[in-house]
């Protein structure tokens, strides 16, 4: 049952996409929430510049999590939010991408809920269209592929292992967008030539996307490994396999160095 002790105050919880990297990429609405609030908790993939935008002394939590680093678990990251909007505050959820594809924020507002906190989700732009869009690759195509899935490529992994079911994937024959999975990238190869996908099927490896220190692999299905592993790819890192990769040689629109020198 939820908690309705506590429903009649002042705070409330916004969970905000904070885009794929480039502060630009932003919604309005995330910024004038970003801008407002009293308390911005904030993710590793949330770029460091929006904080910024923060009004004179709110108060700023780093709650990021990376591989095997975790600031907060996400019990205690859901404490914070209840805390400080039981204590009549504005709380911004800085969350990196879409807070509701694969950033859990989903538990997060099952958490405020159940405790009587008003809340509101700002969408974002996933990283999951964005990040190949900034490496020249749209994830659909009348030509190349009707659908796109996303998939996350960290949770349900174990060791040779996985929860996914590899052979439907397979079979849509579109897009495959793989989230959190560059340390899983062998695996994923593997499950996916077992599977059936050709060895020659186009795969890109897209890290910091829209950020100046973005960095972009292409090769296929039977050479993206040992391609990676020369470049020391590290994530965070989105994956792309499918036909529409063969487009990044005609549509890549975006030079890093060039943001990088402003």
């Amino acid at each position: 049952m939820p908690d309705t002790q506590n429903t009649c105050h002042a705070g409330k919880v916004y969970l905000v996409g904070a885009g794929p990297g480039d502060p630009g990429l932003i919604t309005v609405k995330g910024l004038a929430a970003l801008r407002h609030a009293d308390v911005i908790i904030y993710d590793y993939l949330a770029n460091p510049a929006l904080l910024e935008e923060a009004k004179d002394g709110a108060q700023k939590i780093y709650a990021g999590k990376s591989a095997g680093a975790h600031t907060f678990s996400q019990t205690e990251i859901n404490q914070l939010l209840i805390k400080h909007a039981r204590e009549g505050k504005i709380v911004v959820r800085l969350k990196g991408g879409d807070p509701f594809v694969f950033g859990r924020g989903g538990e997060e507002a099952e958490a405020l809920v159940e405790h009587g906190i008003h809340w509101e989700v700002i969408p974002g732009v996933t990283s999951a269209i964005a990040v190949p869009a900034y490496a020249g690759i749209p994830v659909t195509h009348r030509d190349y592929s009707s659908t796109f899935t996303v998939v996350t490529g960290s949770e349900g992994a174990r060791g040779n292992e996985t929860d996914l079911d590899w052979e439907a994937l397979v079979r849509l024959n579109g897009t495959l967008i793989f989230l959190m999975g560059v340390s899983k990238l062998p695996l994923i190869i593997q499950q996916l030539l077992y599977h059936g996908c050709s060895t020659s099927l186009p795969v890109a490896v897209i890290r910091w996307g829209s950020m100046p220190d973005q960095q972009a692999i292409s090769g296929t299905i039977s050479t993206i490994v040992e391609l990676v592993e020369q470049a020391q790819l590290k994530p965070p890192a989105v994956i792309v396999v499918g036909k529409v990769v063969q487009l990044t040689y005609q549509l890549q629109w975006f030079d890093p160095a060039i943001l990088a020198k402003g």
